[in-house]
């Protein structure tokens, strides 16, 4: 038979288990708005009365009230390793789109002041040269807009090159970022362990160590791994950045590419750990920027194509205009050069996008411009030659199929195909994120109507078992203060 008691304990737990819920219920209203915060639940179980139950033994107890057993995190771990994953992937294709952007700013394209147009009007300016030889001002014109289109090459090169080093500084930083943040896990790893075995809740901890995992997959393409003792180990590829308490580092190749011209060098720039020397194979925005800024990637393959347009244009050019004669008599001139003069073993200047400019002796004194396929200075009257033949074959040169327009209207073109498909691949991962995380909110996001509800829930059953706790008391008093008085 119960204890006379009995039920005030089972009053008791009541109260104890609908405040704790009450706790719980106001932890989550208040963290509605904490990014990475996942809403918990209170797990109620009834008490036996007959703990360890004897084979003949009976009882009339109906039970010792309830108790809270755990406060579960309602999280669905597979949905947040997919979210690493996809996090991820969107990182790394928001971060190749964006240095596509920056590329397509550096050329401005298509533009009346961008290089394509520029290129035009140089070619124009020839044209009007070949039908007017022997005046200065055409050929004056004709220098400044060769000028320009010189200053164009330059200032596109020197803006991938700038894109190429803050990139690389970027890349820098984030190494560090990506070591204190796994040493960050690492010690919630360990609090965590230490909670669970000591019987205690680390329901907050584990949602700062989601976000820092959710950070780590962003940043390098990590992943994770749950482990029995309540930790988690992080891996970067198919090796481990955080195992249990544990970190390992990485760190930039060093000697590595600073600035563009520096893969011609024969450094490159690559992610190592620290302890084995052994190649990172990154994800998430590292991986993007290791790729943007490798010999083979992004920035150095269009720096090279924007090279081998100025290449081309110097060497048409100064071929046709090393041959042709200046109202002066001169020959034998360079139209291009090289800035930092710079020749290969014929002499020949060696031009980049970097360095190309107008010979300085043309822009002092037009009349040495070739323009004439004779020369007007001859000694002898009959000899002389002023025309503007050389001048006509260089205007021609903007319909060469493997001339330097050619050459950057090919790059334009296959950079503004990249560009799109990267773009919309970018918008079809960014999409496809949103669906998991939407997935992943459902589950472990705080609905503040099911908040309330559970708030009324728990206050009502705090009010019952205050009011049981009344009504045991009432009924006590009548036994103890009541009973028995007849007769006295």
């Amino acid at each position: 038979m119960g204890s006379t008691f009995g039920g005030l304990n089972t009053a008791l737990t009541s109260l104890y288990a609908q405040r704790r819920g009450l706790d719980v219920t106001g932890q989550n209203i208040a963290n509605a708005s904490t990014e990475g915060y996942t809403r918990q639940r209170v797990v109620m179980q009834s008490q036996n009365a007959n703990l360890v139950p004897g084979v003949y033994a009976t009882t009339s107890a109906v039970g010792d009230g309830v108790t809270v057993s755990s406060v579960e995190r309602l999280r669905n771990t597979a949905l947040d390793h997919r979210s690493y994953t996809e996090h991820a992937n969107s990182a790394f294709h928001n971060e190749r789109a964006g240095a596509y952007n920056l590329i397509e700013d550096a050329f401005g394209e298509p533009s009346d002041t961008a290089l394509q147009a520029r290129l035009q009007d140089m070619w124009d300016g020839w044209n009007v040269v070949a039908a007017n030889p022997s005046q200065k001002a055409p050929k004056s014109a004709l220098l400044e807009q060769a000028t320009t289109v010189a200053a164009s090459l330059n200032d596109a090169s020197a803006a991938m090159n700038r894109q190429y080093m803050a990139t690389q500084s970027g890349l820098d930083t984030y190494v560090g970022e990506v070591n204190k943040t796994a040493a960050s896990i690492a010690k919630l790893n360990q609090e965590i362990v230490v909670a669970t075995q000591a019987g205690l809740q680390a329901n907050e901890l584990m949602d700062q160590r989601g976000q820092q995992i959710l950070k780590l997959s962003e940043m390098v393409g990590a992943t994770a791994t749950d482990l029995p003792n309540g930790a988690t180990s992080v891996y970067v590829g198919s090796a481990q950045l955080v195992s249990d308490f544990n970190v390992r580092e990485i760190a930039l190749k060093d000697p590595g590419a600073l600035r563009l011209e520096d893969l011609g060098k024969g450094l490159d720039v690559e992610l190592q750990w620290k302890d084995t020397g052994g190649t990172v194979v990154a994800g998430g925005t590292m991986g993007a920027q290791v790729e943007t800024l490798s010999k083979d990637g992004i920035l150095a393959t269009m720096a090279n194509r924007l090279d081998t347009v100025a290449t081309t244009l110097a060497a048409d050019v100064n071929s046709r205009h090393r041959a042709a004669f200046g109202m002066d008599g001169s020959t034998n001139q360079n139209f291009f050069e090289a800035r930092n003069g710079r020749v290969d073993a014929d002499g020949n200047p060696v031009v980049t996008a970097a360095n190309i400019t107008v010979n300085p002796a043309l822009l002092a004194d037009v009349d040495k411009l070739g323009v004439s396929s004779g020369n007007p200075r001859a000694a002898t009257p009959e000899d002389r030659v002023l025309d503007g033949v050389t001048a006509d074959a260089l205007s021609d040169l903007a319909d060469s199929r493997s001339g330097a327009d050619a050459a950057y209207q090919a790059l334009i073109g296959d950079l503004g195909v990249s560009a799109q498909s990267s773009i919309r691949r970018r918008d079809i991962q960014n999409a496809v994120t949103d669906q998991v995380d939407a997935a992943r909110d459902s589950e472990s996001g705080v609905n503040l109507d099911e908040e309330m509800t559970n708030l009324l829930t728990y206050q009502r059953g705090y009010e019952a078992a205050s009011r049981v706790l009344t009504t045991i008391d009432s009924m006590l008093d009548q036994l103890i203060n009541r009973t028995g008085l007849v007769g006295r």
